[in-house]
């Protein structure tokens, strides 16, 4: 790491640092209740977190069903995903791997 980027990282440390100091100043006694859960889970919240049939609707209209088994597929041409479907190499996250499989160490310590 050169000089740069040090003094990059300290100030973006100085002014996080700087961030807390002024939340911890704050005076939230009587008018903010402590955090429970990052969720929403008032029952407006649960209701929009709520999976049913009709927010899945544009969904399926995607799929169709074929072949004797009834196998539901994705219809030609169609998006699985809205926007542009996660792209990442799970070998890449692996402490080790041997050709395209994560390797396991089962040797005990």
């Amino acid at each position: 790491m050169d000089l740069a980027e040090q003094q990059c990282m300290k100030n973006d440390l100085q002014s996080q640092l700087k961030f807390v100091k002024v939340i911890q100043e704050l005076d939230i006694s009587d008018s903010v209740k402590p955090l429970q859960s990052i969720r929403d889970e008032t029952e407006n919240g649960m209701k929009e977190q709520e999976i049913t049939a009709e927010t899945l609707a544009d969904e399926f209209a995607k799929e169709e069903v074929v072949g004797i088994r009834g196998r539901i597929r994705r219809k030609e041409g169609m998006k699985s995903l809205e926007g542009e479907e996660e792209k990442w190499d799970p070998l890449a996250l692996a402490p080790r791997t041997t050709g395209r499989y994560i390797a396991v160490n089962t040797a005990k310590d």
